[in-house]
């Protein structure tokens, strides 16, 4: 059986829920269906479940536009992040448009029937469905949900304890009372430190480098005040999100034009709140802000907790396991009877899809993207990745308008197809998310991900603002976009749910 719809979404998480959305607000007509491979709705914010998840972004920023997150905290925890989605879903009418379980295997694009054609597993039974579509948009994020990027560690099968990868966090383990060591520097592990610390025996942070690490208060103040003040949950969220969004940039910006100035703010920032016990070579990173991402926590509960003794910093590469913990190339021995490896994600594309056109396979990483968001000389198809700069949302929320801002255009002018075509020349050897960052997980993803461009809207520049003014009110036709009225050959089946 082949089911049709006008778009079809790969991933039910904030980018798939908010897609949708946005294809009922802009009053698209557009039939769609959503394929999401797990069994619940939140993409990430369902996957994992290791202690203290949490945003790494504000909420202001993180949450959607369309729709006002009404919290007051600056950081929110993941299952109030999944359940915001979950009720987004409920509120536009998504819930009952997804399909659960499904995993793409293969997209395909056809140019004489003018059809994707998208073949998914159920994964309860094991059966192969074939749905297909006039569009495609490709929602499953950047990493590979089945592995997360766990190093083989020299020594490690002498080790007695256990070894847990954060994305697969065991329902059964107990930490109360143990010795824990968190390998890894970077937001998980900042995250995990100080909620395991709450019972563990004792937490080890052990990391090859240092990260920039910013405190921010747990609440927003600012938030907490309009709340006080009565000023209507919509309007609030308005004028804290347009705060927010400005200085995200004024930060970032301040990174990039006066690195020195602003290396000198934060870790002054950190020495203030880490005291005369704790060495700053811990919190001293190599290169300069925002070359990686920054790490933010609220309250300064990672600065507390190191000051209580609870928790402690080792910076270090590990020489090898032993039965009883890790012994390092200093020499010092850490006790374990728990290691955790925060050592970051794989990178991959479409949810490990193949994707072809005419039956020829495309490799991803030969791919040059159009204003961050369509793939030159692939039609009809879009693939939303956030910022690496600022909230992934914020991205993800101008993506979808400016794709419902395409299909109105086509069905305007009697369009069915559109495709982004690159001149020679134009596809750099930087990756979408590179060039910007530096992170371990950008350098291991380069062998997948789209390229960017180097002229004009093929160029990836992280800037909200110049995103904004490109992807709401930039010329649809504009010599790169080619549209066509092509005919289809055969009649696909009727679609089967509208999304206005």
């Amino acid at each position: 059986m082949t089911r049709h719809v006008d778009v079809l979404i790969i991933g039910a998480g904030l980018s798939g829920i908010g897609m949708a959305c946005h294809l009922t607000r802009e009053r698209t007509g557009r039939s769609y269906l959503i394929l999401e491979r797990r069994t619940a709705i939140g993409g990430t914010w369902d996957l994992f479940k290791y202690p203290g998840i949490r945003s790494d972004s504000d909420m202001y920023t993180f949450g959607f536009g369309f729709r006002p997150w009404h919290g007051t905290k600056v950081l929110a925890d993941g299952p109030h992040i999944r359940q915001y989605i979950e009720d987004t879903a409920a509120e536009y009418g998504v819930t009952d448009h997804i399909r659960f379980g499904r995993k793409m295997t293969r997209a395909s694009w056809s140019s004489e029937r003018g059809l994707w054609t998208v073949e998914a597993v159920d994964e309860r039974t094991g059966k192969t469905e074939t749905y297909t579509s006039d569009f495609v948009v490709g929602c499953t994020g950047y990493y590979d949900y089945d592995n997360g990027y766990r190093p083989q560690f020299p020594g490690e099968e002498n080790f007695r304890g256990r070894i847990v990868h954060p994305q697969h966090w065991p329902e059964d383990l107990d930490y109360t009372g143990k010795q824990v060591v968190v390998i890894g520097s970077g937001a998980t592990a900042i995250t995990l430190i100080p909620a395991m610390s709450k019972d563990a025996a004792h937490v080890t942070m052990l990391q090859r480098s240092p990260t920039y690490i910013a405190a921010l208060p747990a609440d927003d103040p600012v938030a907490v005040g309009l709340k006080l003040a009565k000023v209507p949950a919509a309007l609030a969220y308005k004028a804290g999100r347009a705060r927010n969004i400005a200085l995200q940039r004024a930060s970032y910006q301040l990174s990039r034009t006066n690195p020195k100035l602003s290396r000198k703010l934060m870790l002054a920032a950190v020495r203030a709140q880490i005291g005369s016990g704790i060495d700053m070579r811990h919190f001293t990173p190599s290169y300069d802000p925002w070359d990686q991402r920054l790490c933010v926590v609220p309250n300064g509960d990672l600065f507390r907790v190191l000051r209580s003794g609870k928790a402690s910093i080792a910076t270090d590469h590990i020489d090898t396991f032993t039965e009883h913990g890790i012994r390092l190339r200093s020499g010092e021995e850490l006790e374990a009877d728990i290691v955790i490896s925060a050592t970051g994600l794989t990178v991959q594309m479409l949810g490990g899809a193949d994707l072809e056109i005419d039956g020829a396979v495309q490799r991803t990483r030969e791919l040059v993207a159009y204003k961050g968001a369509l793939l030159g000389n692939v039609p009809n198809f879009m693939v939303v990745l956030g910022y690496t700069n600022a909230s992934w949302t914020l991205k993800a929320d101008l993506a979808a308008e400016y794709f419902c801002r395409l299909l109105n255009h086509m069905r305007d002018n009697g369009y069915t197809e559109v495709v982004a075509v690159p001149e020679p020349g134009d596809k750099s050897e930087a990756s979408l998310m590179g060039g910007a960052l530096t992170s371990g997980y950008i350098q291991r993803g380069d062998g997948v991900m789209p390229r960017q461009g180097t002229r004009g809207p093929w160029m990836v520049i992280n800037n909200y603002f110049r995103d904004r003014a490109l992807l709401r009110k930039g010329a649809l036709e504009d010599g790169i976009l080619r549209f066509g009225r092509g005919a289809r050959r055969a009649a696909p089946e009727p679609a089967e749910t509208r999304s206005a």
